[in-house]
């Protein structure tokens, strides 16, 4: 699963590194959690990207409710082709959502230890995301997103047993095209990403503050050793 990550990168980084068409504003997050609207990047239909601002949390077109949106901020790989909430965004409604690292707990000795997760490289990582529009029977539409899940890679397996789609450079265009409406076509880019080019390590309890604390001491490695590189 994803639920916590964060993004420190500035617009202007952004916006070179994923080569995103038109302006946009966008603060530096260390603890960003589902329900906050965060940063999530479209391709319209002449294959230029733009960044949305959405709500963390999907909300299919067909809900009755924004209440769905609190039990769908991820969606499992395995199954996101079939289930009813996410196959029609699978289809047609795919985005990137950028992150500098996530985070994910570890359960050691009855606590809940949690992990910092990100590129050696220090690059921004885009997780496979998929996105809604859902207008309310009073009120204004809103876009909501969420963000497709996998089985772990080598360095996630002692923390966890899932961890997002992390896409490529490479596969991008692929994943965001409105021209790849088939199911099989992008099923293949659900997977682990590989282990070599990641970094792990565990941080402050603090993160569990959500809305209390976000600075970027939370990503900050804790002085023990973990056993993990």
């Amino acid at each position: 699963m994803c639920g916590r990550f964060a993004l420190k990168e500035s617009p202007k980084n952004l916006a070179e590194h994923f080569r995103v068409a038109g302006h946009f504003d966008c603060a530096p997050s260390w603890n960003i959690a589902p329900s906050m609207r965060i940063v999530s990047i479209t391709a319209d239909h002449e294959e230029k990207r733009h960044v949305r601002m959405m709500r963390w949390g999907l909300i299919p077109s067909w809900a009755k409710d924004a209440t769905i949106g609190n039990k769908l901020n991820n969606a499992r790989g395995e199954t996101v082709a079939e289930k009813p909430s996410f196959r029609n965004a699978f289809k047609t409604r795919r985005c990137l959502i950028p992150a500098s690292g996530f985070y994910e707990w570890k359960m050691e000795s009855g606590i809940k230890q949690p992990w910092y997760i990100s590129y050696k490289s220090g690059e921004p990582m885009a997780f496979a995301g998929l996105w809604e529009e859902w207008k309310p029977s009073d009120g204004e539409a809103i876009q909501t997103c969420c963000i497709i899940t996998t089985e772990a890679n080598a360095i996630m397996q002692p923390i966890h047993d899932r961890m997002p789609v992390i896409l490529n450079p490479d596969q991008w265009e692929q994943w965001l095209s409105h021209e790849v409406r088939r199911a099989d076509l992008v099923q293949p880019l659900i997977a682990p990403h590989d282990s070599e080019s990641m970094q792990a390590w565990p941080v402050t309890r603090d993160l569990n503050r959500a809305g209390l604390r976000n600075d970027a001491g939370l990503t900050e490695p804790l002085a023990r050793d973990f056993g993990i590189d």
